[in-house]
């Protein structure tokens, strides 16, 4: 529907916002924000009216007088104050034409970088060996930094060392100074030193650099991963470099395939690991064992190097992967000025706002990046940012490594100003000159990473990071100064039981397990001989070849489980785990692949399972959300504790799951209920994992500190009214509401690790599930049990700082973009008052309710 700005007969617009409200602009400067009514029109005539009465603005920044039900925009930052921040902090015009927007809500604005890390002295005060300070002089280093030298000195005693360096800082160099040192003192007999990246991409663009850094020292290094060729294979394992570039999921399969690599791997006396923040969850679960098997083929006499940009607590994490005492070593800030800015979309969807910047940003010749965290995002994006006339490749995991390939080569090349992509692009792999950098919202330490990749070259550097339609957003925007307080928290979890058998297993296929070896894995080696995996022999175990290997071979270190291929026109295009799969693959599920829609023709989730998919129109409107539901058994308790006065466990699970239909949701649309969608026949699967596991307090209709409270749509109760008895239907929609705010109010507490959690909520019981997504765990769950106070009271905070005045919430407080009851049977209220009861103290337990499920 058109309108006409009643100031200059121009179009005006008609924008509906999360909080009940509408924003009526016009290009002319006319703007308003009033309550919404029934539809755009009646919006549009209400606004006529206050036209008329003479109280909106007529021109941009003026004020507006208050009105019940309208005036000025208190979403959108005072423009005196907008044009004092690029006063003070002198923005330049492309990030003064950012913050002088209508649209949004400039959260904060600040200027990041430094002098950067303290010069040191040259090469030659440390000892360095004349060939490798001849490299450094040909690569124009002529002095060291500070922490390079405290790095150097360090490593060079044998120390295990961790590095926490901004990116573009020189932390390359600090490890690999004094990693080439060692090799060159080295025995002459084999690989001295490990280098392993977490993917193959990396690896091969660290491998330059580590070349340039070798030449004329008589250190030799080579790569060897999947993407190696046999003749260089067999070259590699004729004659032996010093420096091997790799990544362990190739160690994995060479140790226990006991290959002529694996019988090389004795030799190593050094394991430098980049990008040690990557190894987390299931992924780094894996890595632990694969560490320890390492460590038996060596004798144990391993030093770790490990560097990374984004880790907090970097020796606690690095002790807990390596099993070793690490020294810490840290650099404060980066060089150079990068402009930041955190918004908080106002009248649009964060997706609108991305890709707003990045089209401002593209159009005024600098290089972007878009960082999504989830694959769906970043193709939702490209398929936007195309319809806008932007240039764009998406990258990401899941496909296939030549258009990876292709995306990062014309990004390089100047040919393509925009890249979308995922957290593939947070690693160091080189792109070429990257001005700006866009991203959703991450944890602070990952968000550093990412702006890392910007100016690397000494140019100025411009950072947005895009508040969303969610409840941590709200939160920051609110609170803009705990985003920075709020670091990641890396996190593993050894025990997860499918990880420790399949490793157990595979250091038994490495070298027999000998008698008294790997006592604290005694159970799981029992285990194994008694299902025939292993046999026993002189007090040990060796690996039974025709049980173990089949299941070896199936196994991926960077996830547990079957995948499903991902099928078009007759060839691969993809992959996905099953349980992921299930839920966004299943016959006539929209899936968004290169930044085009598809529809899944037929699934198949057994063993070899395939989706099948076909082309939809290049304009469809709609994407699709799985409907679920799930059932919790415990089947174990494995710690117990009061967070407040909560009873809260934390357990192993067995959850049955089912998907039984889906929601059509608009294409940048919010994350609210959908057109629903039944499946003709469920699919079913089971998931072993952990998660904590506690009560609610029962809400009773009335609020601390609120004079009336409305429970149920259009019936004002007063607070405390003894003759009120909540529906149970309200009961049960606050739990749900709450469960919904508990995982997100984890956000960035635990380290983003939102994504990783599902929730249950058992009904009117209040027992509440909060749990791993993945098979035997991944450990944050357990982080946040170790938080969960923490977690209910900005849980709290996001419902409290909400402005919308809907029954059930909205996107930015209780819904929940993956929620399997389609966001349905929800309420705001009644989950606050939960909320404000677990702060003021009430106790609750969890044995002995409907809801709490022990196996039986």
């Amino acid at each position: 529907m058109g309108f006409r700005c009643p100031a200059c007969g121009g179009a005006a617009e008609v924008r509906r916002r999360f909080d009940g409200r509408a924003g009526v602009s016009c290009a002319c400067g006319v703007r308003d924000v009033l309550d919404y009514a029934e539809n755009d029109g009646v919006t549009f005539m209400e606004f006529c009216s206050r036209y008329d009465m003479g109280l909106v603005a007529r021109t941009e920044g003026e004020a507006l007088p208050g009105l019940a039900g309208g005036g000025a925009d208190p979403d959108v930052r005072d423009p005196a104050e907008v044009e004092a921040m690029i006063r003070d902090l002198g923005a330049d015009g492309a990030t003064a034409g950012v913050l002088r927007t209508a649209d949004d809500y400039v959260a904060d604005y600040r200027v990041l970088g430094g002098p950067g890390p303290e010069e040191g002295g040259p090469p030659e005060g440390l000892g360095i060996a004349a060939p490798l300070a001849a490299a450094l002089g040909r690569l124009g280093i002529r002095r060291l930094y500070r922490f390079q030298e405290e790095a150097f000195r360090e490593i060079a005693a044998g120390r295990s060392v961790v590095i926490e360096a901004p990116t573009a800082s020189g932390k390359t160099e600090a490890f690999l100074v004094p990693a080439i040192q060692r090799a060159l003192g080295g025995p002459r007999r084999g690989i001295y030193a490990l280098f392993v990246y977490p993917t193959k991409a990396l690896a091969r663009d660290q491998f330059q650099k580590v070349q340039r850094m070798t030449a004329g020292s008589g250190v030799r290094a080579r790569v060897y991963d999947g993407y190696t060729s046999a003749g260089e294979r067999r070259e590699v394992l004729d004659d032996p470099p010093d420096i091997l570039i790799t990544n362990f999921d190739l160690l994995h399969h060479h140790m226990w395939n006991r290959t002529r690599l694996a019988s090389l791997l004795g030799t190593v006396r050094m394991v430098v690991v980049d990008e040690v923040h990557q190894y987390t969850g299931i992924f780094g679960s894996n890595v632990y064992y694969i560490i320890k098997r390492l460590r038996r083929l060596c004798g144990g006499r391993l030093q770790f190097v490990a560097a990374s940009a984004t880790l907090g607590r970097p020796g606690e994490f690095c002790r807990g992967l390596f099993g070793e005492e690490m020294v810490e070593v840290r650099v404060p800030c980066r060089r150079g000025r990068t402009d930041f800015a955190m918004l908080f979309p106002v009248g649009r969807r964060q997706r609108g706002l991305m890709v707003d910047l990045a089209k401002t940003m593209t159009e005024k010749g600098h290089k972007t990046m878009v960082f999504s965290n989830s694959h769906q995002g970043s193709e939702l994006l490209a398929i936007q940012a195309r319809k806008r006339g932007m240039g764009i490749m998406v990258h990401r995991a899941g496909l296939t490594a030549e258009y990876r390939r292709e995306a990062e080569e014309r990004f390089k090349s100047g040919g393509l100003m925009a890249i979308s992509c995922t957290p593939t692009l947070e690693l160091g792999i080189d792109v070429g000159d990257v001005d700006c950098v866009i991203s959703a919202v991450v944890p602070v330490n990952r968000l550093m990473q990412r702006i890392g990749r910007a100016a690397r070259k000494g140019q100025r550097g411009y950072a947005f990071l895009a508040l969303g339609n969610d409840p941590i957003s709200q939160y920051y925007r609110n609170h803009p100064g705990d985003y920075f307080e709020d670091s990641e928290e890396a996190y593993i979890d050894p025990r997860n039981p499918f990880v420790e058998e399949v490793q157990v297993l595979a250091a038994a296929c490495d070298r027999g397990i000998s008698a008294g070896e790997l006592e604290e894995h005694r159970g799981t080696v029992e285990r194994l001989v008694l299902d025939g995996y292993l046999a026993e022999s002189g007090g040990g175990a060796v690996p039974n070849p025709g049980k173990c290997m089949p299941r070896l071979k199936k196994y991926n270190i960077r996830g547990i489980g079957r995948t499903i291929d991902i099928m078009l026109d007759g060839r691969k295009v993809g992959d996905r785990a099953v349980a992921i799969a299930i839920e966004e693959l299943h016959k006539d599920a929209v899936y968004l692949l290169k930044g085009g829609h598809y529809r899944v023709a037929d699934m198949d989730h057994g063993p070899g399972g395939r989706a099948v998919l076909e082309r939809l129109p290049p304009n469809y409107p709609y994407y699709t959300r799985a409907l679920t539901t799930s059932t919790p058994t415990i089947e174990g308790e494995i710690g117990r504790r009061a967070a407040g006065g909560v009873d809260v466990a934390f357990c192993s699970l067995r959850i049955e799951k089912s998907v039984y239909g889906y929601a059509n949701l608009e294409l940048g649309g919010d994350a609210g209920p959908g057109q629903k969608v039944m499946l003709d026949e469920p699919l079913s699967y089971t998931l072993e994992t952990k998660g904590i596991v506690f009560r609610a307090p029962r809400p009773s209709g009335a609020i601390a500190g609120a004079g009336e409270a409305e429970y149920e749509e259009g019936v004002q109760v007063a607070a405390g009214d003894a003759g009120y008895a909540m529906p149970e239907y309200v009961e049960a929609s606050a739990y749900h509401a709450a469960e919904h705010v508990v995982i997100e109010g984890s956000n960035m507490i635990i380290g983003g690790a939102s994504q990783d959690l599902g929730g249950i909520s058992m009904g009117m019981s209040g027992v509440i599930y909060v749990h791993d997504g993945v098979v035997g765990g991944s450990g944050a769950s357990r982080a946040l049990y170790d938080r969960l106070e923490k977690a209910f009271a900005r849980g709290g905070e996001i419902i409290r700082g909400c402005p919308c005045t809907s029954a059930d919430g909205c996107p930015r407080c209780t819904y929940s973009y993956k929620c399997g009851n389609n966001n349905e049977f929800l309420h705001k209220l009644a989950a606050l008052e939960v909320f404000e009861r677990i702060a003021a103290g009430e106790q609750t337990e969890i044995a002995g309710h409907e809801g709490y499920a022990p196996l039986v």
